[in-house]
């Protein structure tokens, strides 16, 4: 199981439990976090294999998983569970994520300094083998590609573009999820000019 998947040795556990659960429910787990705080949150990412996920989807897997740690029991606490989408500005937890978003922006962290630095932004340019490929501002402002150890990064999520809520629309709209007679059409008054005395 990949770190940015299950960071911690519990969310590694949790993940041993649910993968099989939500890949039998024809789903995949983007990623699972136990958070702390007075009432501890578990918090499960997952899509199906084609992308994307609905509110009764998550409902399904919310269930089927309350279930399973119910017999299984491995959180000691009390601990409310959240079952939710990647979202637009998704986390990027496997080395197909990389390939997915490739042309799109994305922020990427490294558990270790590489040529002085940790963080990387730039567009995602797809993956070689093991290496998640982003293309960066060189030092001399020219755009460079370079390649990253998919096991080298701590965090990668993607940005919030307005190229990246367009194509999220137009893959809903085309998938059937958004149907545009189900909003209100805008009428406007041609004819009329606000005056000002």
């Amino acid at each position: 199981m990949n770190d940015l998947v299950a960071k911690t040795s519990i969310d590694r556990r949790l993940a041993e439990i649910l993968t099989p659960l939500i890949e039998g429910m024809g789903y995949e787990l983007v990623r699972i976090r136990l958070m702390g705080g007075n009432t501890k949150t578990l918090q499960i990412m997952a899509e199906r294999p084609e992308g994307g996920i609905e509110v009764d989807d998550c409902a399904r897997i919310s269930t089927a998983v309350s279930a399973l740690l119910d017999v299984e029991d491995p959180i000691e606490d009390a601990y409310t569970l959240e079952v939710s989408s990647p979202g637009i500005d998704r986390p990027l937890t496997r080395l197909k994520d990389f390939e997915t978003w490739e042309g799109h922006e994305a922020k990427i962290e490294t558990t270790e300094q590489i040529d002085g630095r940790r963080r990387f932004k730039g567009m995602l340019q797809g993956t070689e083998g093991n290496e998640v490929l982003i293309e960066i501002d060189g030092p001399d402002g020219a755009p460079v590609t370079i390649g990253l150890e998919f096991e080298w990064l701590s965090d990668a999520k993607l940005v919030l573009t307005d190229e990246l809520i367009r194509e999220m629309l137009r893959a809903r709209k085309a998938a059937g999820i958004i149907d545009e007679s189900d909003f209100d059409e805008i009428e406007t008054d041609e004819g009329s000019v606000a005056q000002e005395d």
